[in-house]
């Protein structure tokens, strides 16, 4: 290879090396701060729940937030945790009027 071959070769190599590390890849994206892997067993009292984010990955799951700060993973598919997302959607649509 002749020298202009070369650089050109390496200019190439670098800016697709750069491309990708500014994209990233799949593997290299971030996850949120706080995500579930393990789900809890147990029930929140309803009362408590302020907030909840529903989440798919790793692990399909409801993450609620109660009043003291505290982070619950649980099941979506449970009844209580149903009757529980109701309630708070309810309570934000009502604020906003």
């Amino acid at each position: 290879m002749n020298l202009h071959t070369t650089v050109t070769l390496v200019i190439v190599w670098l800016g697709v090396f750069t491309l990708h590390t500014a994209e990233g890849s799949v593997a290299s994206q971030s996850m949120r701060r706080l995500s579930c892997i393990n789900l809890s067993a147990e029930k929140v009292d309803i009362r408590r729940i302020i907030s909840y984010e529903k989440q798919k990955v790793p692990v399909e799951a409801v993450m609620f937030v109660t009043t003291d700060g505290i982070k619950i993973c649980v099941h979506p598919d449970q009844k209580w945790v149903q009757t529980a997302m109701k309630r708070i959607d309810r309570r934000r649509t009502s604020k906003r009027k």
